[in-house]
């Protein structure tokens, strides 16, 4: 009990928790620190009665701890005391303040973040989730995760994810999902059980982080592995076949010329079709896996398409196919072979022919210098090609037309050629909607 600024009357509780023996007699500026005195001797003055107020207290060590105090008036025939009572509220605003440093970590992390509840609903997701997902908040709280569910993983995965956390144990993994636009993501995903102090599970709080780029790069170095792989064994298939080819061939020739039997003449007419076809491939297979006997010079890259148009835009297979040509002038050369990237540009370009099966359709074809790169985008309005093909096209002797139409070789070679000048090529594409080649190149100095 205060008397102005005086302490008249206290318990010994309010002793021992201030650390004296007794407080009678003493001022209120022994127990508040200064920076906080102004405002508490304001609060004192203003009689309000039922008042409550956080603040600091000092001990009489000099140690600072937080309060929380309500103030009461007690009117007497000759004068007014404050009755205060104060309760220690120090372990409160540390519980509080380490809340707030946990929510600022999981609100603000760049790593998507969603808590549920113990049934796994959303409770809560970070700005991070909202991003990767593409789902915003309030789309998301209230429903199960299985809205991103992308349907790759069986109905035991999530079975056993569900008997690791909600034993208590964390799970760790990698998942794929689907974007509110219908794309992928996989992320690296670890669910930990929120536990309550009687040790049931409340909840669970999911930690991702984002893993797709790296995925499509491990996909990517396993696909140069392979091309490598390949190439070495590419020439000595090429070796061993074509040796023997050549001298089959040879006989064959001399047997035409030198027979009268018309039967004959016509199956060893069928025999040298096939060895010029398989004379075709194994060039095809030498070009690749060997290095480039071509002159590198400084390259129109709209010189060079626009070769690879004249050769492809005049025929039969094409009436029907209208040809979108935007080409950025003033594009930067590029030290590459000419005539390799011709060849290049069309394979990517009879594929676009052969997807649109002499049905009306669009080819369309771009250049543009971005940064350090220039690209080269072809896409068409075809038949597109399956998820489970697109990883398989650029394999030799891989092919979705019928057989007879095509080596399989025609992209594996374009792919190796571009590789060699320090290119890429990525390819979008789905069932019925088209394909997109995206041909990379870098900009380097004379």
């Amino acid at each position: 009990m205060i008397d102005r600024e005086t302490i008249v009357d206290h318990n010994p509780s309010a002793a021992k928790g201030l650390g004296y023996r007794v407080l009678n007699g003493m001022s209120v500026h022994t127990l508040v620190p200064p920076e906080n005195l102004a405002s508490f001797l304001k609060i004192l003055s203003a009689g309000t009665n039922d008042h409550s107020v956080e603040m600091k207290f000092q001990k009489s060590g000099g140690l600072i701890f937080d309060v929380s105090i309500t103030i009461k008036t007690l009117v007497t025939k000759d004068t007014s005391y404050n009755i205060l009572v104060v309760q220690d509220i120090t372990e409160q605003k540390k519980k509080e303040l380490d809340l707030l440093r946990y929510s600022n970590v999981i609100h603000y992390t760049v790593n998507p973040i969603q808590i549920t509840d113990a049934r796994g609903v959303m409770v809560y997701v970070n700005p991070a989730f909202e991003r990767t997902s593409g789902y915003s908040g309030s789309e998301l709280i209230g429903h199960n995760p299985n809205v991103l569910n992308s349907g790759k993983h069986s109905k035991d995965f999530w079975r056993n994810v569900w008997i690791t956390i909600l034993g208590g144990k964390v799970w760790v993994g990698e998942v794929e999902n689907r974007r509110k636009d219908g794309t992928l993501f996989q992320t690296e995903l670890v669910i930990s059980p929120i536990v309550d102090q009687k040790g049931n599970v409340a909840g669970f709080l999911g930690a991702h982080r984002d893993i797709t780029e790296q995925k499509a790069l491990e996909r990517q170095l396993v696909r140069s592995q392979k091309m490598e792989s390949i190439g070495t064994l590419a020439a000595g298939i090429a070796h061993e076949v074509g040796n023997p080819l050549t001298s089959i061939s040879s006989l064959v020739q001399v047997i035409l010329r030198t027979t009268e039997d018309e039967f004959a003449k016509e199956k060893l007419e069928l025999i040298k079709n096939q060895i010029n076809r398989i004379t075709r491939i194994i060039r095809d297979l030498v070009d690749f896996s060997r290095p480039s006997s071509y002159v590198v010079k400084p390259t129109e890259i709209n010189e060079v398409l626009r070769d690879a148009l004249n050769i492809v835009q005049y025929g039969k297979r094409v009436k029907h196919i209208r040809f979108d040509v935007n080409l950025t002038p003033a594009i930067p050369k590029l030290h590459v072979v000419p005539d390799q990237l011709v060849q290049v540009f069309i394979n990517i370009l009879m594929n676009a022919v052969d997807a649109l099966d002499e049905t009306p359709g669009t080819i369309s074809i771009s250049t543009t210098a971005r940064g350090q790169e220039v690209q080269v985008v072809i896409s068409d309005t075809g038949k597109g090609i399956e998820p489970a093909e697109i990883e398989k096209i650029f394999e030799p002797f891989y092919s979705t037309k019928e057989v007879g139409k095509g080596t399989g070789l025609g992209l594996w070679v374009s792919y190796g050629i571009v590789k060699n000048f320090g290119g890429d090529i990525l390819v979008e594409s789905s069932p019925k909607s088209g394909s997109t080649f995206t041909v990379t190149f870098p900009q380097r100095g004379e």
